[in-house]
């Protein structure tokens, strides 16, 4: 029998009233939702009446997206369906962390506040940017990137797609290098150079951060975006290097599909990870639960 995986969705999903359907008919993605907003009083807000652009700065996007992605895993597992293995993208991966247990949801959703606020501040410091780049392979990529002072492979999101970090006054030329090799770079709408060198003084503030933070083992396993494989050894050393190291999607989905996984739910906000798994391996079934129609989807 096949294993099932709950995939968590991370920055740029966002969108306005993420989150309100389920909210309005799940107790148990109400319950995240409350904590919350316990805990920063207005995240509810935003999340179903915050406009487009504040939603997409940082210290607003991760502690929203965070609540929305785990209360659809806590209302997809309220309908009785467990998952065998969880990973997150980027911010996600902190809701994989909470659902498994290692984090408690109010430690959890503390620690995604801080690191949105580190995060934001090495942006601020360090000013870069982001392209998604498709159509070219990633050693392509990676060859393109040798080619500039400052330009980083980040996520290896699916065999054609690969997003690279880049300084500010070097995107443009990195994206007119792609073009003349053949490929399509589309700059993304985001406010720094995320999970490359340009976030190393974010890594080193979570780290000092999360020296006092109490972890637990996972009820299920957590794969690393750093890593591409399960949670093990020092699991705060992972949670800081991830921000300023690529996400490795691709191989997560591969080493995942391996170990007997051909059911992939993305839970939380839109269907970005859903796309990618169906082009990583077209034979695995990935459906993505975002609102009430999709959680009466399931079975």
């Amino acid at each position: 029998m096949g294993k099932t995986v709950f995939v968590f969705s991370g920055q740029g999903a966002q969108y306005p009233g993420m989150g309100k359907s389920l909210y309005e008919n799940s107790a148990a993605a109400k319950a995240v939702f409350d904590m919350a907003e316990s805990i920063r009083p207005g995240t509810i807000k935003q999340c179903f009446e915050g406009t487009k652009e504040e939603l997409a700065i940082t210290i607003n996007t991760q502690p929203c997206v965070f609540t929305a992605d785990l209360a659809a895993a806590a209302a997809v597992a309220e309908k009785g369906i467990k998952p065998d293995f969880v990973a997150g993208f980027s911010l996600g991966e902190i809701a994989a962390l909470a659902f498994a247990g290692i984090l408690s949801y109010e430690e959890a959703f503390k620690l995604v506040c801080k690191r949105a606020e580190f995060m934001d501040k090495a942006a601020n410091a360090d000013k870069g940017a982001m392209a998604a780049v498709l159509k070219l392979i990633p050693e392509k990529v990676e060859e393109i990137c040798k080619g500039f002072n400052r330009a980083y492979p980040v996520n290896y999101n699916s065999p054609a797609q690969t997003v690279v970090a880049a300084a500010e006054d070097e995107i443009d030329a990195l994206c007119a290098k792609v073009k003349e090799e053949k490929g399509k770079a589309v700059k993304l709408a985001v406010s720094g150079a995320f999970h490359s060198p340009f976030m190393a003084q974010a890594s080193e503030e979570l780290a000092k951060y999360l020296e006092v933070v109490d972890m637990k083992e996972p009820t299920v396993p957590v794969y690393s975006n750093y890593t591409a494989k399960p949670y093990e050894g020092d699991y705060k050393a992972l949670i800081a290097a991830q921000v300023q190291n690529p996400v490795r999607w691709q191989t997560t989905v591969e080493n995942l599909v391996a170990e007997g996984a051909d059911r992939f739910i993305e839970v939380g906000v839109g269907k970005t990870l859903t796309g990618l798994i169906k082009k990583i391996n077209a034979d695995v079934t990935a459906v993505n639960i975002e609102n009430k129609e999709g959680l009466d989807s399931l079975s």
